[in-house]
């Protein structure tokens, strides 16, 4: 996500606690924030799925979802 969508959010953040947001502000903001949360669960699961426990022994064993 670039940063100038995070400043955003930060703004319509900002303002909602100050003034109120018009409808179009809150759809903005809504739509911006299910953006960025999709962008930070991706980023996650990159990272997890590069990610591996050692055990006492030095054996690696790679993470494995849950079900």
């Amino acid at each position: 996500m670039k940063q100038e969508h995070i400043d955003r959010i930060n703004v319509l953040a900002r303002k909602a606690k100050t003034d109120g947001l018009s409808p179009e502000e809150t759809e903005e903001r809504d739509r911006l924030r299910k953006a960025y949360i999709a962008d930070f669960r991706k980023s996650l699961e990159a990272h997890l799925e590069n990610t591996y426990i050692v055990d006492a022994k030095g054996n690696k064993t790679k993470l494995q979802k849950k079900h």
